[in-house]
């Protein structure tokens, strides 16, 4: 068995494991969350200017399906369903299984949170190769300083100030919503066109705030690659600068492709505080909403979906770092 093999199967069945623990943890947490979930949804329904006694039947009617018995009856029953990708019937969204309503909200949130993490991987490892090479001059000064400053501003700050820049100030993107209800869906110029509209301000926000840590790290590695004692004996042979560049650059990278791997990972956990501030209709919007309406299937459903994604991308890191760093694979060895 290579190397590969035994790592894959190793990691897959942590990765189960993984997979059981935090559904049993999430599952306990959700339900015992402060708070009436029959009740608010009562609330919820009276604020909408339902009759009471109308509102009472509906809360009736959407908690039907809510197993009777102890707490340690339902859990079974949600282990039981979980082998059977069935994660429960949403409360807010009556009569729809979870499943459907987090495949619908993924993707939201993978292809902006994909193009800003993209975006700023490759700038931010371009810049940063410019920060170490040019770090006693002004441009690797200035590029080092636009990288901390980016990474240390709160998210939701870049979201306030590039809403207020953009559409507020300069009123050229929309700041609310993912489509134009105007345009049909389907195919066609008007519809995609508004959809990409409507997501750049959202992969702007991610790609901010990626930014400062891809250049910091990219710039760190350089560095450290700096003083290997292969880039000393390179220069002292005479090689090329081109050439000893590429060999810097193709060191320096491998660590970052490992924590790119993990990044996209957590695509799926997207960001709560940006999609809340659009309006965006992806996973941590929708989390936000189980949250506050006490949607115990729907919140737990989102945990899991986020962890699997994580566990998931961890598997792929250490495989992809397995295939590119020949001083893993040196170790590969055939049974």
């Amino acid at each position: 068995m290579t190397l590969i093999a035994r790592r894959l199967a190793g990691h897959l069945a942590r990765g189960f494991v993984m997979i059981l623990v935090v559904a049993t943890i999430s599952f306990f947490i959700v339900n015992n969350i402060p708070g009436d979930p029959m009740a608010a949804r009562y609330e919820k329904l009276i604020e909408g200017g339902m009759a009471p006694e109308a509102a009472r039947q509906a809360v009736k009617v959407l908690y039907g399906f809510q197993p009777d018995g102890s707490l340690w009856q339902q859990y079974t029953d949600f282990m039981a369903g979980l082998f059977r990708l069935d994660l429960g019937v949403s409360v807010t969204r009556p009569g729809t299984p979870v499943l459907d309503v987090l495949t619908d909200a993924a993707k939201w949130t993978v292809l902006p949170v994909l193009a800003g993490t993209l975006l700023s991987f490759l700038v931010g490892i371009i810049l940063g190769v410019y920060a170490a090479v040019k770090r006693s001059g002004k441009l690797g000064d200035a590029l080092s300083i636009s990288g901390s400053l980016l990474h240390g501003v709160p998210q939701y700050v870049l979201a306030l100030l590039v809403v207020m820049i953009f559409s507020t100030l300069l009123g050229v993107l929309p700041a609310d919503g993912s489509v134009d209800i105007l345009y049909e869906p389907g195919w066609n110029a008007g519809y995609l066109g508004s959809l990409v509209e409507h997501a750049l301000l959202p992969v702007l926000t991610y790609a901010l705030s990626a930014y400062g840590g891809w250049i910091l790290a990219m710039k760190s590695s350089v560095v450290t690659v700096l003083g290997d004692d292969f880039i000393l004996a390179a220069e002292l042979r005479g090689m090329k600068r081109s050439i000893v560049f590429r060999y810097i650059a193709r060191n320096a990278i491998l660590p970052l492709f490992t924590m790119l791997a993990l990044s996209l990972g957590l695509l799926l956990g997207g960001a709560v505080f940006i999609e809340k501030i659009f309006n965006y209709p992806g996973l941590g919007w929708l989390l936000i909403g189980a949250v506050n309406d006490r949607d115990y299937a729907l919140m737990g459903g989102a945990f899991l979906l986020i962890t699997v994604g994580t566990i998931l991308a961890n598997i792929v890191a250490d495989l992809f770092y397995t295939v590119i760093d020949p001083r893993v694979r040196s170790g590969e060895e055939v049974s």
